[in-house]
């Protein structure tokens, strides 16, 4: 009687909507603060507040990477966010999201 293997060990699947979630939360809080120190008024509707033109300064993005960290259980660099900052919430998911998702590869071997 021939013994059939197990299954292998398959990586789990990145935790994209996890991931923007945590992002979209973390980068409206610094979105707001810039608001609010240049004195422009952040739409409330969340998706509007997305797309204003917000500058989002690179350092305080990189700080939001820790709330992604604890998402991931992985480390992210600092270099994975543009320098220069985004113009908004928006670009900064566009750029930010694909990043995560090739070290989470590079490191847990999956894709979604």
């Amino acid at each position: 009687m021939a013994t059939v293997a197990p299954p292998a060990p398959t990586a789990p699947a990145f935790p994209k909507a996890d991931v923007i979630k945590a992002l979209v939360d973390e980068l409206l809080e610094v979105a707001r603060i810039e608001a609010q120190l240049r004195g422009i008024a952040l739409p409330k509707d969340q998706g509007a507040a997305m797309k204003a033109p917000i500058a989002l300064d690179s350092l305080s993005v990189v700080d939001t990477l820790c709330a992604i960290e604890t998402v991931i259980g992985i480390e992210l660099r600092d270099n994975i966010v543009q320098t220069g900052g985004y113009a908004s919430v928006e670009e900064a998911l566009g750029h930010l999201v694909p990043r995560i998702e090739k070290v989470w590869v590079k490191k847990k071997g999956s894709k979604p």
